[in-house]
């Protein structure tokens, strides 16, 4: 595993504007598409070692707390997610949406 724990930066071309659609109502039921990055783009969750993506132990944990989000948001269903070093997508199915921030778990995590 690669211990070298360097950003991996953007050059200035990949910069990103906003990708929200105007004048949508996101606490609207439907699908969406999250994108979340690790500070400074560190390579936390793994590293990809001949094009395949190899979990460390932080990169497991990621997936599993993807995989516990039903478990706390009953109204949530998972799509497909995704790993990446420094960061992770996935599409979460929300067909109802409330002002409740998140339940108690429904079970002991394991």
């Amino acid at each position: 595993m690669n211990t070298n724990l360097m950003p991996m930066t953007n050059p200035p071309s990949h910069q990103r504007h906003s990708v929200r659609l105007k004048g949508y109502d996101y606490t609207m039921p439907g699908a969406y598409f999250i994108t979340i990055c690790t500070y400074q783009r560190l390579p936390l969750f793994g590293e990809i070692v001949n094009g395949e993506m190899r979990l460390n132990p932080h990169g497991h944990f990621a997936q599993d707390c993807w995989n516990a989000l039903p478990d706390h948001f009953t109204h949530a269903k998972l799509d497909t997610f995704v790993v990446m070093p420094n960061h992770v997508h996935g599409v979460l199915l929300i067909n109802v949406v409330g002002a409740q921030h998140a339940a108690p778990l429904l079970q002991p995590f394991t």
